[in-house]
């Protein structure tokens, strides 16, 4: 049988990647972003190359009520959604004091709360069929805090920890919620945000490789999943936990700071 994934932020980089990747599988989509365009531009070619259905929602998520408004549009078209994949965020670059406090408290809403009320909506949903699956994407930046991205960083931490509490939660109901936390990967998100001028970004994943494991991992039900990490940053998120936190400030601040 056919599943549908519901994708937030899919008109491109790791959303757009976890759209190929579930219509490969034979998948119907619904996709949800604000770019109408690239969206419908994505549907046609999916649905043309794949022979899978793909519905199209364009909705700017950061607006008030409207991950309520996505979740009601859904029910009341009678489409059924078996994965949830919470992907659609973004970050931004400075000193804390010195940023626009609107656009802070703007990732706020969509990084944290638009997620988490997707979530909840969701979960209501699955556990009534004892059946479904939910992928977030928080980051590697949820393990640590993040000096000169210090908002970022925190609504990654709670993606990070909401995500495990609740798949604890779920245990015995047939629901998964599965953690992705992708290192820096080669997406737009570093453009945007202004990443892709600091250290952090000399070294980027593939979207695609991100977007397969996450994808894959979900499927499998795994709590977290890490991704897109070179080896010496393997090595240091393992010893992270043993050192001085504020030298682990240190050496990340000095990370994102722009070229």
């Amino acid at each position: 049988m056919k599943k549908t994934a519901l994708i937030t932020g899919a008109s491109g980089g790791i959303g757009k990647e976890f759209a190929i990747l579930h219509a490969e599988q034979g998948g119907d989509l619904i996709l949800v972003a604000r770019s109408g365009d690239k969206l419908n531009a994505l549907k046609e070619e999916l649905e043309k190359k794949h022979g899978i259905k793909a519905e199209v929602i364009v909705k700017d998520l950061g607006k008030p009520n409207a991950a309520k408004e996505l979740y009601e549009s859904v029910k009341s078209s009678g489409l059924e959604v078996d994965y949830l994949i919470n992907n659609a965020g973004f970050g931004g670059i400075g000193n804390f004091h010195e940023k626009d406090i609107q656009e802070d408290l703007a990732m706020i809403r969509l990084n944290v709360e638009v997620l988490t009320e997707l979530t909840h909506y969701f979960l209501q949903y699955f556990t009534v069929k004892n059946a479904g699956k939910i992928l977030n994407v928080s980051s590697t930046a949820s393990l640590l805090p993040g000096p000169l991205q210090a908002v970022y960083f925190a609504t990654k931490a709670f993606v990070t920890s909401f995500s495990n509490a609740i798949s604890e939660e779920l245990k015995g109901t047939g629901v998964t919620v599965t953690n992705l936390m992708p290192g820096a990967t080669e997406t737009d998100f570093g453009k945007v945000s202004g990443m892709d001028k600091t250290v952090m970004f000399d070294k980027t994943a593939s979207p695609r490789k991100v977007a397969q494991d996450g994808y894959n991992g979900m499927l499998k039900g795994k709590l977290d999943v890490i991704s897109g990490l070179t080896f010496s940053q393997k090595v240091m998120n393992m010893i992270l936990p043993f050192l001085p936190k504020k030298l682990v400030l240190k050496q990340v601040k000095q990370m994102q700071t722009t070229k």
